[in-house]
Protein backbone atom coordinates (compact mmCIF):
# COMPACT_ATOMS: atom_id res chain seq x y z
CA UNK A 1 0.00 0.00 0.00
CA UNK A 2 1.25 3.64 -0.40
CA UNK A 3 3.10 5.04 2.48
CA UNK A 4 3.32 8.75 3.47
CA UNK A 5 6.53 10.81 4.37
CA UNK A 6 6.10 13.25 7.32
CA UNK A 7 6.82 16.02 4.81
CA UNK A 8 4.26 14.83 2.32
CA UNK A 9 1.80 14.56 5.10
CA UNK A 10 2.53 18.12 6.08
CA UNK A 11 2.23 19.37 2.75
CA UNK A 12 -1.29 17.44 2.30
CA UNK A 13 -2.54 18.99 6.00
CA UNK A 14 -1.25 22.34 4.45
CA UNK A 15 -2.91 21.80 1.34
CA UNK A 16 -6.35 20.89 2.48
CA UNK A 17 -6.32 23.73 5.41
CA UNK A 18 -5.89 26.35 3.35
CA UNK A 19 -8.42 24.65 1.00
CA UNK A 20 -11.15 25.59 4.13
CA UNK A 21 -12.55 22.23 3.24
CA UNK A 22 -14.84 20.22 5.82
CA UNK A 23 -12.76 17.75 8.27
CA UNK A 24 -12.15 14.56 6.47
CA UNK A 25 -11.11 16.17 3.70
CA UNK A 26 -7.79 14.80 1.78
CA UNK A 27 -5.78 14.44 -1.29
CA UNK A 28 -7.20 12.37 -4.41
CA UNK A 29 -4.80 10.72 -6.84
CA UNK A 30 -6.18 9.13 -10.02
CA UNK A 31 -4.80 8.35 -13.44
CA UNK A 32 -4.71 10.73 -15.84
CA UNK A 33 -5.71 9.25 -19.30
CA UNK A 34 -3.87 11.97 -21.18
CA UNK A 35 -0.23 11.88 -20.83
CA UNK A 36 -0.06 8.44 -18.27
CA UNK A 37 0.49 10.59 -15.12
CA UNK A 38 -0.84 10.99 -12.05
CA UNK A 39 -3.92 13.67 -11.50
CA UNK A 40 -3.94 14.93 -8.17
CA UNK A 41 -6.55 17.31 -6.71
CA UNK A 42 -7.59 18.62 -3.22
CA UNK A 43 -11.35 17.27 -2.40
CA UNK A 44 -13.41 17.48 0.69
CA UNK A 45 -14.11 13.41 0.61
CA UNK A 46 -13.27 10.71 -1.43
CA UNK A 47 -15.42 8.47 -4.08
CA UNK A 48 -16.78 5.57 -3.16
CA UNK A 49 -14.33 3.42 -4.59
CA UNK A 50 -11.29 5.28 -3.35
CA UNK A 51 -8.86 3.56 -1.63
CA UNK A 52 -8.36 5.67 1.98
CA UNK A 53 -4.29 6.00 3.08
CA UNK A 54 -4.15 7.83 6.38
CA UNK A 55 -1.21 9.18 7.88
CA UNK A 56 0.46 11.49 10.48
CA UNK A 57 -3.23 13.40 10.39
CA UNK A 58 -3.67 13.44 6.17
CA UNK A 59 -5.85 11.47 4.30
CA UNK A 60 -5.08 10.69 0.65
CA UNK A 61 -7.87 8.91 -1.64
CA UNK A 62 -6.60 6.95 -4.23
CA UNK A 63 -8.88 5.98 -7.65
CA UNK A 64 -8.81 2.38 -8.38
CA UNK A 65 -6.62 2.86 -11.22
CA UNK A 66 -4.28 5.01 -8.88
CA UNK A 67 -4.17 2.22 -6.25
CA UNK A 68 -2.89 0.00 -8.90
CA UNK A 69 -0.33 1.71 -9.78
CA UNK A 70 0.41 3.19 -6.01
CA UNK A 71 0.58 0.01 -4.55
CA UNK A 72 3.95 -0.32 -3.53
CA UNK A 73 5.10 3.27 -3.63
CA UNK A 74 6.16 6.43 -1.63
CA UNK A 75 4.73 9.46 -1.87
CA UNK A 76 7.07 11.96 -0.44
CA UNK A 77 8.06 15.86 -1.10
CA UNK A 78 11.13 16.94 -3.26
CA UNK A 79 12.89 20.50 -3.90
CA UNK A 80 12.85 21.44 -7.82
CA UNK A 81 13.85 24.67 -9.40
CA UNK A 82 11.22 26.51 -11.34
CA UNK A 83 12.80 28.30 -15.17
CA UNK A 84 13.22 31.34 -12.77
CA UNK A 85 15.78 29.14 -10.77
CA UNK A 86 13.50 29.67 -7.57
CA UNK A 87 12.91 26.48 -5.33
CA UNK A 88 9.76 24.81 -5.53
CA UNK A 89 8.49 21.82 -3.80
CA UNK A 90 6.07 19.21 -5.62
CA UNK A 91 5.22 16.01 -4.57
CA UNK A 92 7.33 13.22 -5.82
CA UNK A 93 6.44 8.94 -5.96
CA UNK A 94 9.36 6.54 -5.65
CA UNK A 95 9.43 2.74 -5.05
CA UNK A 96 9.25 2.03 -1.43
CA UNK A 97 12.46 1.48 0.33
CA UNK A 98 14.48 3.80 -2.45
CA UNK A 99 13.98 7.41 -1.23
CA UNK A 100 13.65 10.35 -3.24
Amino acid sequence: MLTITEPAATAIRTLVSSAELPEGAGLRIDASEQNDGLELAVVPEPQDADTVVEDSGAAVFLAPAAAEVLDDKVLDIEQVADEDGQAQLRFAVAPQGTGI
